[in-house]
């Protein structure tokens, strides 16, 4: 084994929370190792949704310019079909410009653009190809850091192990999170009805709009999602929970018919799905723990509270987390001061929005996904198609709770830019 290394943070997971805690305590002159087991940020089907509240975020910090400059579609209205017709539920025209759309953008080009910048600062480090394996303690019993092991790049084959101290730990590590796992924390699981399929097809040069509706399509027990992206449609099959196993038994040709009677307007391209590995399975959860921290052990995103696909807000919600943590941690972490206090003050800024979101996507579940792939849905509840139709008001606060969620974040004074120039103190 290496010589121990020693860092004053280590955030364990290069998702969206953890590159962006990073380029926030780097700001603010902390020193910070973010560690990433894959060798790059290319994977299919991550959360790519990027809200409101982080584009806002993205300003603040300097680098809105930059990330709308990046390859995205928009979407706009989320709507549900109703007796024939189309009802409108969200309505993001009547956010207040800029901040009234859902970018889709890629979210391995999302993550490189945070690390151009967090690169910038120098005391950032992102080590790749290096994975958690287990948390170390002091003497006191205190979580001082992790021991982890690097692997070759190319072969992927084990190079070595070694181990990095730090002042604090957190885990950003998704919701298979090994670090939780570690430290003996269990989340509290929520009943979700339904798994997704997640696939691509091509769009056509018709199809090339600027700005698209969320509408899911309904057939029986099958439903279909479709999200706009620059060149095809990103498509959600949402189905009972468990059925993964009956799908791929009854093999690709079936599942093509399956799209093409759901999207009658996809049937002329449905033959792209060469097989079922094109097929990626989410197996939806929504679970939450408690706490979110033990001494020098801090976990915020989908290691604290894994979201349900519903309304695309996982990436945001974990985005806003490592917000609230820089907020709290950057000046005990650099005046040595850092408790347990700190880290509770993380938990209960987040608790609130976390349980609040939860609650509503556990509600959208009941009143539409549960009976949807049960074959039951008629379609949403009449009293809300009446007030979506007669009361347009009521339209904006669907959208501002997508678009911003409860308590949404600023960024911290230390991390603002106008430009990538000027720091200022913590």
């Amino acid at each position: 084994m290496n010589q121990p290394e020693s860092t004053t943070c280590v955030v364990v997971g290069g998702g969206p929370a953890g590159v962006m805690l990073g380029l926030l305590l780097a700001r603010a002159g902390v020193e910070v190792t973010v560690l990433e087991k894959h060798a790059d940020f290319l994977r299919d089907f991550r959360g790519d949704t990027v809200h409101a509240s982080t584009i806002r975020l993205l300003d603040e910090l300097g680098l809105g310019e930059g990330f709308r400059a990046l390859p995205q579609s928009k979407l706009g209205n989320f709507k549900l079909p109703a007796g024939g017709k189309e009802v409108t539920l969200a309505d993001f025209d009547r956010l207040k410009p800029p901040y009234d759309y859902v970018a889709m953008v890629p979210q391995w080009d999302l993550l490189n653009f945070l690390v151009d910048a967090a690169q910038q600062e120098p005391q950032f480090t992102l080590q790749m190809n290096t994975e958690a394996t287990d948390l170390l303690y002091d003497d006191g019993g205190k979580v001082a850091g992790v021991a982890y092991r690097t692997r070759d790049a190319a072969t992927g084959v084990e190079t070595g192990t070694g181990e990095l101290r730090a002042t604090l730990t957190v885990a950003c590590d998704g919701r298979g999170s090994v670090l939780r796992q570690k430290a003996g924390l269990v989340p509290r699981e929520f009943p979700v009805p339904f798994d997704t399929w997640w696939f691509r097809l091509s769009r056509h040069a018709d199809e090339q709009e600027q700005l698209a509706s969320i509408m899911p399509s309904f057939s029986g027990a099958d439903v279909l999602l479709s999200l706009t992206r620059k060149d095809f449609h990103q498509i959600a099959y949402i189905a009972e929970k468990g059925k993964d196993p009956q799908l791929r038994a009854e093999g690709v040709e079936s599942f093509r018919a399956r799209v093409a009677r759901i999207r009658p307007d996809l049937a002329d391209r449905v033959d792209e799905i060469s097989s079922m590995d094109d097929l990626h399975l989410l197996d939806v959860k929504l679970n939450r723990i408690k706490p979110w921290h033990k001494p020098g052990l801090l976990l915020i995103g989908d290691a604290a509270h894994a979201m349900s696909p519903a309304g695309g807000v996982g990436i945001n919600l974990a985005i806003q987390d490592a917000v609230a943590a820089a907020q709290r941690i950057a000046r005990p972490l650099l005046q040595g001061t850092l408790g347990e206090s700190d880290l509770a003050s993380v938990q209960k800024r987040r608790w609130f929005p976390t349980v609040v979101i939860q609650n509503v996507q556990f509600v959208i579940q009941k009143a539409v996904f549960g009976p949807a792939v049960k074959g039951r849905l008629m379609g949403p509840p009449s009293p809300v198609v009446f007030v979506a139709l007669h009361v347009p008001w009521f339209r904006k606060l669907p959208a501002l709770m997508i678009a911003f969620g409860p308590r949404p974040e600023h960024a911290p004074d230390f991390a603002r830019r106008k430009s990538a120039v000027t720091r200022k103190p913590v």
